[in-house]
């Protein structure tokens, strides 16, 4: 599965940029060619803006991996006080796999992709989606809250004990493959009935 993404990743041109104090090394392997950022730790909270394909998995240590034309081209990975700002604009998909110990919170706005690879296993974990974005997520959660506005997409798998969605009317929500033992779904921008009396003013 690992070599299937790689080889999806060698297959397309990409654009970024930095910022911050961050470090980083570029490595080539075979057709692969991604830039790895050191020096970022502590990675709670992903904020992901624009053009951009966030792939997330667990680890033990935080890595961000940036594929093709890191500095060639005007994007922004950014990280500060646990925060870790992914922003693109460019009409290619920016491709960026992040691998997380303590990751509790994704916000994705835009035409930002985001999906899981393999299984994201947390105690609470919040994923927030905005304008069209979207998200192809497999939670192990004791606690998940989903918020879908706009015309976002969210696609849930997984399990977890409590679960919380928050949507709009216009959003988009699969969670046929996703078990909950207590659910809480709440929508929002649904039209209010107007009383009798206040229609006859």
């Amino acid at each position: 599965m690992k070599t299937a993404i790689i080889t999806i990743f060698s297959a397309l041109v990409l654009v970024s940029g930095i910022a911050n104090s961050t470090y980083a090394t570029t490595v080539k392997n075979d057709n692969n060619t991604y830039t790895v950022l050191t020096d970022i730790s502590a990675i709670n909270k992903i904020e992901v803006h624009g053009n951009v394909e966030l792939y997330v998995s667990d680890a033990s240590s935080d890595q961000v991996k940036v594929y093709n034309k890191y500095y060639s081209e005007s994007a922004l990975v950014q990280s500060k006080n646990g925060v870790l700002r992914i922003t693109s604009y460019k009409a290619e998909k920016l491709i960026v796999w992040v691998s997380a110990n303590d990751l509790r919170s994704i916000s994705a706005y835009d035409n930002a992709e985001v999906k899981s690879f393999g299984n994201i296993s947390k105690i609470e974990f919040d994923i927030d989606l905005h304008d069209n974005a979207s998200a192809k997520l497999n939670l192990e959660a004791y606690s998940a809250n989903v918020t879908v506005k706009d015309n976002a997409k969210a696609d849930i798998s997984g399990s977890a004990d409590r679960y919380s969605l928050i949507r709009n009317v216009s959003a988009t929500i699969n969670s046929s493959n996703f078990t909950a033992t207590h659910f809480k779904d709440n929508r929002i921008g649904l039209p209010v009935a107007i009383s009798d009396d206040l229609a006859n003013l």
